[in-house]
């Protein structure tokens, strides 16, 4: 641990190393985290550990793109709610990216529903191991 964090004060080319290397770490973490939501929940399959890793990828990429937006549209539903609709809003997430690809199934929306949380719950205890890791993340926020 002490290590990694010496690395990063090292410099600037060892700071861009050692951000692309926790990025490529936590994806993955995450694409395990998927083999292990097809293991535990039977509406969820995944093919390969290489579908894994494209299901890993294009959920990332819409949950960067397309929730914000519709985190922004909903905003008013999610607020009678008092949150709770985010969690719809993740099930489409999980659900359009099975749509995307081939290797990535699940079986409905209830599906979906059960399975982003389960992938969230995977996701959230990620990030604790991958801050313990290599620290908090540097920057602006």
């Amino acid at each position: 641990m002490f290590e990694v964090r010496k690395a990063a004060a090292a410099g600037p080319i060892h700071g861009v190393m050692l951000s692309r290397m926790k990025l490529i770490v936590r994806w993955l973490l995450l694409a395990a985290a998927l083999l292990l939501v097809a293991n535990i929940y039977p509406g969820v399959t995944v093919a390969s550990y290489a579908s894994a890793m494209w299901a890993a990828l294009v959920l990332g990429l819409l949950n960067t793109l397309v929730r914000p937006l519709l985190v922004l549209l909903t905003l008013p539903v999610t607020l009678i709610t008092l949150g709770l609709f985010l969690f719809v809003i993740n099930a489409l997430m999980f659900w359009s990216a099975s749509g995307l690809l081939s290797g990535f199934n699940v079986a409905g929306f209830g599906a979906a529903l059960i399975g982003s949380v389960i992938y969230s719950l995977c996701g959230m205890v990620i990030d604790v191991a991958m801050e313990r890791l290599f620290g908090r993340p540097e920057g602006p926020y």
